[in-house]
This record gives structure tokens, C-alpha cells and sequence, in this order.
């Protein structure tokens, strides 16, 4: 795989041939990734897998009209084809009054925030399978588990590059290690799965194989033998490992894009108190070794530390360039780019900051609620902000963590759910959303 001065010459050059074939301006992004993963099941090799791709895009303006072309194929005679056909397609395109390159008073520039991302060191596939076995002998010890989906243990490496035709030229590589387990508990019809998974750039910063694995172990054995819910209102308390999609719905909800259609059920709503006065969200894309974390944004605009909430009240939008022409507002940083085509958007590590309360004193006057420990399905709309989707959990009977329940469904409003969150104090720090358990009053459930 290329270093990232090479990928960055690769992107450099295809944005000048694209302004020598006529193009007004330019940008080009160069990703390249490698991966090998190696699973295993019933203590038995089941798979490996071994990945690599390379791909640049080039994205052409002549006026205000665009077009995005992509190729593997790196060649210099297929570099001036790419070039050539994409000043051909953005001629026939419509023009946009809000299409171009981001601002070039606001492009950064090197040194770079030291992210160390980079693991210098690359697992064996036999270090690999030691991993995948070790996870998978440690859940299957568990007493009630019977039977195992698999372990896999991956490890990868990946590059990314953006140049553009008005001064912005950067590039950085990451490395990826990961540990999951997926195993099942009982027998016959009353069988449970569940799952562990932990993925870090560094394979250091993994907890140990075995740990994982137990933990897959407990949770697929705690679910055994659920029972039902009956329908109606009451709090409802979410583990993180899924409390975290909540703060997804309010980051679709507040992009550039979603406001600039108006289609959020969050338009109009800047600076207005969202959540209870008190409550944090921080995006920290400088953090070192984060899942998220990058120097720069697809556009070349500067990556910072900022409050998306601030006291309960919502700071502002996530804007690539696109839509901040289309509000009237300046660009924030958060462009992303894939394979190809115009910006998204994204934003780096984020975390809600935790509460005082353990989750046992969030949770102790609930005489009669649910605690979640899965979601189902996609049941939220992103326009009014209603929300239903199916889960699985546990009962919270006078305080307490009772027995396991499945098969019903949680249903709300996010605006309202946003202003009765309350978050206990077990925040953890190893997902791209890390948040701590959070409680929610009055939602409704539905089961029989």
C-alpha cells in the first residue's frame, strides 16, 4: 500500500490534470485500505480473509457546474481519460449556485495534530487466530452457553488523501485491530444470542482476547428465558452500548444538509434548550488514538474541539461548504468524503459527559421500567423526530436489573426524549459515540 506522501502525489496529480484539460477547479481524494481477518468457530479455522482496494476520485468545476468521477485503474493514460470525462459530464451538468471548492481563506495547513494512529506493529495471521481462539474458548466456558456463531480477530491499515486545485494538499494513515465474538446460550427454542466487539488503532488498547469472549459469554447466557412486557408508560434506562444512537439521531438531525432541505426536526431550533440545563456533548476530533479522530475535514478546512451541546442548548450545525453557502453561514469542518462524489458530512469523537449518579442511583426509584440492551430496526423519522423501534433488554422491578424480556418496542418523540434524558456517571471511552447510561422517562412501550 502506498505511504501517505505517495497517495498524496497520486491525488495531486490528478488534480492538475484535470485544470490543464479545462477544469476551473478541482479536488482529489486517494483512499487505500488493507485488511486480513481470521475467524474461527468450535475452536476450528472457519475463515480468512485478506482485502486490499485502492481508489481515487476526482470532483471537476467549470462555472458552477460539477461532476465526480472514480477509478482504481491509476495509470497515467487512465488518469487523463478520468480527467477528460469528467470535464465532459460536469459540462452537461445543471448549474449549482451553491457548488465549489471550500473557502481558501479557511483551508489549514501542516503541522498536523499528532493523532498516532498508527500502529507500527502487524499481527501474524497466527498471532490472529491465537486472538479469535482465545476469545472464543473464554465465552464458550461460560456456563449456559451451547453453541458459537464465531470469533473473528482482523487486523488493518488505511491512507487518505485530498488535494485540491486552489492550495489544500494533505494526507494521513491509520491502522485497525479488532476482536468480536458472537455466541449463543440454551438449547432448542429458548436459544439466546449476543455479542462482544471491541476495535482500536492500537492493538495494545484492546482488552485481552478472553475478556471479550467472557463478556459475549454473560451477556448471551443473562438473556436466557425472557419474559414479556406488558404495554404502557414508564422510564426507560439504555446501556451505553446503545445509548449512543440517540446522539447519532441528533447529529442527522443537525447536518448542514438535513437543515439546508429542511427536513429536521431540529430546524429553527439553534441555540434553543434541546436537552436539561447541564447536559454536555463534546466532539473532540484531536483525540489521540480516537476511532474518529482526523487533522483535517474533506474539504481541507481545520478539524476542532467544540460543544455540539452546551448546557442543554444546541450550538450549531455541521456544515461542509455546500451548505453553509446554501444558510448563508461559514463551513465547520465536518465535509467527509467517500469513494467519491460531493462532501457528506461527519463529525469526530464524540462524548456526552457523564452525570454524579451511578447507574444503580439512576435507576433506584423506578418501580416498574425497562432497561435496553438492544435496538431493532430503523423506525425514526428524521423530520418530526418520531421514534419506534423494536428491543430487547431487561426489566428494572423497584430499583433493580430484574430478569430478561424481548419482543417488544419503544416508542417516543426525540424532541422530548432529549429534554428528559438524565446520564449516569460510567462513561467509557472506547467507541466513536462513548456515552454513559442514560435514563428516559415516559417513553411508551408496546409489548403484549
Amino acid at each position: 500500500m502506498l505511504s501517505p506522501q505517495e497517495a498524496l502525489d497520486r491525488a495531486q496529480d490528478l488534480a492538475d490534470r484535470a485544470r490543464k484539460a479545462g477544469a476551473d477547479a478541482a479536488d482529489a481524494v486517494f483512499g487505500a485500505s488493507s485488511s486480513e481477518g481470521i475467524q474461527v468457530r468450535l475452536g476450528n479455522l472457519e475463515d480468512v480473509e485478506r482485502s486490499e482496494s485502492e481508489h481515487i476520485s476526482l470532483r471537476v468545476f467549470v462555472g458552477r457546474r460539477s461532476a465526480s468521477i472514480g477509478s482504481s485503474d491509476l495509470s497515467p493514460q487512465a488518469l487523463d481519460e478520468l480527467a477528460a470525462r469528467a470535464l465532459s459530464m460536469a459540462k452537461a451538468a445543471p448549474e449549482d449556485a451553491f457548488a465549489g471548492l471550500a473557502p481558501e481563506d479557511l483551508l489549514t495547513s501542516a503541522p498536523w495534530p499528532e493523532l498516532d494512529l498508527l500502529d507500527p506493529s502487524e499481527p501474524s495471521p497466527q498471532a490472529l487466530r491465537a486472538a479469535a481462539l482465545e476469545a472464543e474458548k473464554a465465552a464458550r466456558a461460560i456456563a449456559g452457553v451451547s453453541n458459537s456463531d464465531g470469533a473473528t480477530a482482523s487486523a488493518g491499515s488505511g491512507v487518505f488523501a485530498l488535494a485540491t486545485s486552489h492550495g489544500f494538499a494533505g494526507a494521513y494513515g491509520s491502522t485497525s485491530h479488532s476482536v468480536s465474538v458472537s455466541i449463543v446460550a440454551g438449547e432448542g427454542s429458548a436459544k439466546q444470542r449476543d455479542y462482544a466487539w471491541r476495535s482500536a488503532h492500537h492493538r495494545e488498547d484492546l482488552p485481552p482476547p478472553a475478556e471479550i469472549g467472557a463478556l459475549a459469554g454473560e451477556r448471551a447466557v443473562a438473556r436466557l428465558n425472557p419474559g414479556r412486557m406488558a404495554s404502557g408508560p414508564m422510564p426507560v434506562v439504555f446501556d451505553p452500548r446503545v445509548g449512543g444512537s440517540l446522539i447519532g439521531h441528533l447529529t442527522g438531525a443537525i447536518s448542514g444538509s438535513a437543515i439546508a432541505r429542511r427536513s429536521s426536526f431540529l430546524l429553527d431550533r439553534l441555540e434553543e434548550q434541546i436537552f436539561a440545563p447541564g447536559i454536555v456533548l463534546v466532539e473532540e476530533p484531536h483525540t489521540r488514538r480516537g476511532l474518529r479522530s482526523r487533522p483535517f475535514d474533506g474539504e481541507g478546512l481545520a478539524t476542532r474541539t467544540r460543544n455540539l451541546v452546551e448546557d442543554g442548548r444546541l450550538t450549531g450545525w455541521l456544515l461542509d461548504s455546500a451548505s453553509a453557502r446554501q444558510l448563508g453561514l461559514a463551513p465547520t469542518g465536518h465535509a467527509a468524503r467517500g469513494g467519491g462524489g460531493a462532501p457528506g458530512v461527519s463529525v469526530g469523537n464524540l462524548h456526552l459527559q457523564p452525570g454524579t449518579a451511578t447507574p444503580e442511583a439512576l435507576m433506584a426509584d423506578i418501580e416498574d421500567g425497562v432497561y435496553i440492551t438492544e435496538l431493532i430496526g430503523h423506525g425514526v423519522n428524521g423530520v418530526t423526530g418520531d421514534y419506534s423501534r423494536g428491543a430487547s433488554g431487561f426489566r428494572i422491578v423497584g430499583g433493580q436489573i430484574a430478569g430478561p424480556i424481548a419482543e417488544f418496542t419503544v416508542a417516543g418523540n426525540l424532541l422530548a426524549m432529549f429534554a428528559g434524558l438524565s446520564a449516569a456517571n460510567d462513561l467509557e471511552w472506547h467507541r466513536a459515540i462513548n456515552v454513559p447510561t442514560l435514563r428516559v422517562d415516559g417513553m411508551t412501550i408496546a409489548g403484549d
